[in-house]
Order: structure tokens, then sequence, then C-alpha cells
């Protein structure tokens, strides 16, 4: 099994008496991150607003192996108030930043939020209700970036799509059946 070190501040509340453990996601939409968490009202979490949605957010396990292996995984919000919903339905959100993190809460203080999980917005599926809706986020991890082809050309026009004004490549098809004296004759 994959160990990860546990900050301090963590290590110190989970040895506290009494506890409580919460869960924050982290969605960076290109209109602004939407930060949530899964306890009750507004909670200032790392000097960010979360705003708490209690029993209404469900993260599926996320899985750590000792193999470089891309695991996904999944939110799922229900009862959707009509601005997250309209902020879901309209704005372009495969491939942005997905964040999963732990806490500890002791009553008065959120502390050692440490980050389970990091990927990309992948899917997701919209049940619209007539009175509450449900989110189903799919989200693949970062991983799965090794699985993508990278296709380059050493071509001009390909090194100009990436840097316009470069010329590095310009005169690479004339010298391509060139022949070249090398040495003396």
């Amino acid at each position: 099994m994959a160990s990860r070190d546990i900050e301090t501040t963590l290590n110190s509340a989970l040895t506290a008496e009494e506890i409580s453990v919460f869960f924050a996601v982290e969605l960076q939409f290109e209109e602004g991150t939407l930060r949530l968490w899964t306890g009750a009202g507004t909670a200032t979490i790392d000097g960010n607003s979360y705003t708490g949605v209690g029993e209404l957010m469900e993260i599926s396990s996320v899985d750590e192996t000792t193999e470089i292996a891309a695991r996904g995984a999944s939110l799922i919000l229900s009862g959707v108030p009509s601005d997250i919903l309209a902020l879901a339905l309209t704005s372009p959100y495969q491939g942005r930043i997905a964040n999963i993190y732990f806490g500890v809460h002791d009553g008065t203080t959120y502390s050692g939020l440490t980050e389970i999980f990091s990927g990309y917005m992948d899917e997701m599926n919209i049940d619209e209700g007539p009175e509450t809706s449900t989110i189903e986020l799919m989200i693949e991890n970062k991983l799965i970036e090794l699985e993508r082809s990278r296709v380059r050309r050493y071509t001009s026009s390909f090194q100009k799509s990436i840097y316009p004004t470069d010329k590095g490549f310009d005169l690479i098809e004339t010298i391509q059946d060139r022949e070249v004296s090398w040495g003396q004759k």
C-alpha cells in the first residue's frame, strides 16, 4: 500500500479525545471556484469559504496503490440549488481541476486540511427532478495524462502553431533532400 505523510496539525488533531472529520471539495470552473464541504453552513477553511452541503454530498472511495494507475473518483450532489445547477449546465467543466480534501473540526477550528485526491472533471450526469436535482461528477486522475498520446511534428507549421514568431524550422524542408559534402574532397 502507498504511504503518505500526515501533516503535523492533522496528526495532533487526530489524537484529541473528541473530533469531527469532514470532507471538502474544490471545483475550479472557468467562472470561479466552487467550494463545498460536508458540514452545515459556511466554513472558512485555510482562508477560503466553503458552502456546507451536509449529507447531500457523497464522495466515492479514493484508492491508492503502489502501482502507477489512473484511478478516478466520483462526487454525487443531491438536492442541488438552482444556482449550482445553472453553473453545471452552462459552464465548460471538462478538463478543469477538482480537488478532494479531508480535515478535522474540533468544534471551533478546522485544521489539517489534507488533499486526498486531485484530478480533472470529466463527465457530469444531471438528474433534474421537479423539486430537486442530483449531479454526479466523474473525476479522472491526473495520471490519465500519461495515457494520452502526444503528436508532435518537426515542421515549420507545427512549430508556428505553438510559437508563432519562431523561425527555427523554416528551412527544414529545404535541407531534407540536400546533399552535403563533409570534409575534404
